[in-house]
């Protein structure tokens, strides 16, 4: 099964805060989107990475030109970049992955395990159990609790074989929470893997250390 990515990193990030789209913010020795492009550039198994920009970031000097990396032209929502890219995968990959440019601590065993699931299921995802007590509120009081049996927070990268998550984007295009619904939308039976508490997706400006410190501890600096 030959193995493509989609890094999606079409969209503005304003609720983090700084001058320009968290995606190209300085993270370690990169950007945030570059910590993020390397995980599935350097990768064994994956064999072509698409990078899914802005229209207005493709003329300037914001994402890394790393070798191999093909652009593609993000639409108006995450949904109509996410098929931008898939569709620069066709004829090149059986499967693809698909990932935010927002997650750069993303391991190579979280994409092993995408990969490794998409051998016997149609997809696969990455999550993490809930195990904080959940609230409800209202007008800053607790109003009540909530069941968090069964409940996930779920992650990226999302995987999928090529052609049915490409005709399912091009059924269902708009209004969907991440790819995972697309697909349980088109009927796919979406399989579970363990993701990463380290795997965050860069929100807020505190983001920012975090990712920093986890990324530095890996490599002991």
């Amino acid at each position: 099964m030959k193995v493509g990515a989609v890094i999606v990193a079409a969209g503005r990030g304003i609720r983090a805060g700084g001058d320009i789209p968290k995606q190209w913010r300085p993270l370690k020795d990169g950007t945030v989107a570059q910590q993020a492009i390397r995980a599935f550039t350097q990768h064994p198994n994956i064999h072509d990475v698409v990078l899914v920009l802005h229209p207005d970031d493709i003329k300037t000097d914001l994402w890394p030109r790393e070798p191999g990396l093909v652009i593609a032209n993000g639409g108006p929502s995450r949904s109509a970049s996410v098929l931008a890219g898939l569709q620069m995968l066709t004829g090149k990959a059986d499967a693809a992955l698909i990932h935010d440019a927002a997650r750069p601590c993303v391991t190579g065993r979280v994409i092993d395990d995408v990969i490794g699931a998409l051998e016997t299921a149609e997809a696969a995802a990455p999550a993490v159990a809930v195990v904080d007590a959940l609230w409800t509120g209202e007008n800053g009081r607790v109003s009540g609790t909530a069941d968090r049996t069964g409940l996930y927070r779920a992650q990226t990268p999302q995987g999928f074989h090529l052609e049915p998550i490409l005709r399912a984007h091009q059924q269902f295009p708009e209004g969907a929470a991440d790819d995972v619904e697309v697909a349980r939308r088109a009927g796919f039976d979406v399989v579970i893997v363990p993701g990463d508490e380290d795997n965050l997706k860069i929100t807020l400006p505190e983001d920012f250390a975090r990712a920093e410190a986890i990324l530095r501890a890996r490599d002991g600096h």
